[in-house]
C-alpha cells in the first residue's frame, strides 16, 4: 500500500508544479484546468487508496 501512495503522491505533486508553472508562463486556462483536475484525481486516489487498504486489512 505504501508504495501505491507513494506513486499517486508523486503524480499529484507533479500535476501541481506543472500547473503553477503554467500559471507563472500564463498559458492558456485550459492547460491549467487540466492540472488542477489531474491534481483533484490524485488526492481522490490516495484517500482511496488508504480507506481500501484499511477495509481489506492490509
Amino acid at each position: 500500500m505504501r508504495n501505491t501512495v507513494v506513486v499517486i503522491a508523486i503524480g499529484t505533486i507533479t500535476w501541481l508544479v506543472v500547473g503553477a508553472a503554467f500559471l507563472i508562463a500564463g498559458s492558456e486556462s485550459k492547460y491549467v484546468w487540466t492540472c488542477v483536475c489531474g491534481a483533484a484525481l490524485g488526492v481522490m486516489g490516495i484517500r482511496y487508496t488508504i480507506r481500501r487498504a484499511r477495509r481489506s486489512g492490509i
